[in-house]
């Protein structure tokens, strides 16, 4: 049981963001609890130091819930909560509502790395009270399907549920399982490489499969498939299926897009030695096409297993290549630090220290 929802605090004021690690002003909010320095190629302030970080609190909203995988808002005020066994809950600002908006446990393999992973509001929630829900079935397959609400604002019409994409998984980790619309109006998925260790399919970097990739499709078609691949994707037509934004990924549990400018932020996983933050500007295409080195390198060294079970024909770029996106941020275990978590740029007033 968890005693999330909570607010995140600092002994100096509130931060309204409901991550636990997140790409914010000043720096990266690891594991650990402290600030790092962000790259400075970024126009950002200069890191606060870490003697000097803000110590981070937590303000409990609610108890007695079981395993939480995402918050997220539909834009109304409320907040809700996806239960990994495959319940999805509203939080009202004051409570925890008893009911649940959704419940798809019965189509949900959990737990583990497993369940319910995330939902994403359609932009147009308030019009068309479309809603998309990432899970892993009684396969263990990712699954992607649309739901809409019912005529009661705190229920979703289960009988609703149309499936968009169904994604093989060879192991039970590295599902990925965030949802995301970006400023472009399209539906983006994180999908991780499958799990193991070390990729042994070196499927982030294999073009015959989804695994180890960002995906991004137009979701606004009212008929099977229910979704489009944009004309402007990266790999459209070619090799790699169309549905591929970037590639080179282990697990992008979470990713975001910065509201101010549309850019793209991804926590990447890593395997045992670096985690990272990758960072695409929408000024640059967003991270159109980007290949981000997985399993070739984790972070800015070398894959341990290097291109064991990757195709020769064509091969990836070796480890090294400028081929590679770099990530602006990463960090190791050395000093305590575990797995990225993903997280969100910070502008708001409320909190000088950051």
């Amino acid at each position: 049981m968890t005693s999330l929802t909570s607010r995140l605090r600092t002994r100096r004021g509130f931060l309204a963001t409901w991550a636990a690690a997140f790409a914010g002003a000043v720096g990266v909010l690891g594991a650990s609890g402290h600030w790092r320095a962000q790259d400075p190629r970024l126009s950002l302030r200069p890191a606060v130091a870490s003697a000097a970080s803000p110590d981070i609190l937590f303000e409990p909203l609610a108890s007695g819930l079981p395993a939480l995988t995402s918050i997220v808002s539909a834009g109304d005020g409320r907040l809700f909560l996806t239960e990994q066994s495959g319940r999805v809950r509203i939080w009202n600002g004051t409570s925890v509502q008893p009911g649940a908006f959704l419940d798809v446990s019965g189509l949900v393999s959990c737990c583990g790395e497993r369940g319910l992973l995330s939902i994403a509001f359609h932009p147009q929630y308030a019009s068309n009270g479309l809603f998309f829900a990432d899970y892993t079935n009684s396969a263990g397959n990712t699954v992607i399907a649309r739901y809409r609400v019912s005529g009661n604002p705190d229920v979703a019409d289960a009988a609703s549920g149309v499936v968009l994409m169904t994604i093989t998984q060879p192991f039970s980790n590295h599902n990925g399982g965030q949802l995301q619309f970006g400023p472009d109006g399209d539906l983006y998925i994180g999908m991780g490489d499958g799990g193991s260790a070390n990729d042994p399919m070196c499927n982030a970097q294999r073009d015959d499969v989804l695994l180890g990739k960002l995906l991004r499709i137009d979701v606004n078609v009212s008929a099977p498939p229910y979704y489009t691949v944009p004309s402007d994707n990266p790999f459209r037509p070619g090799g790699v299926p169309n549905e591929v934004w970037s590639k080179g990924l282990r697990n992008p549990w979470r990713f975001s897009f910065d509201r101010g400018t549309g850019d793209l932020w991804i926590g990447d996983v890593g395997q045992g030695a670096r985690e990272e933050v990758d960072f695409a500007p929408r000024s640059s295409g967003g991270g159109s096409g980007r290949n981000y080195g997985w399993k070739l390198m984790e972070g800015t060294i070398c894959g341990e297993a290097g291109a064991s079970g990757c195709p020769t024909s064509p091969a990836p770029p070796a480890c090294g290549s400028s081929s590679y996106t770099a990530p602006v941020y990463e960090y190791g275990h050395g000093a305590g630090d575990c797995s990225i978590t993903g997280g969100y740029v910070y502008r708001g007033s409320a909190m000088p220290s950051f």
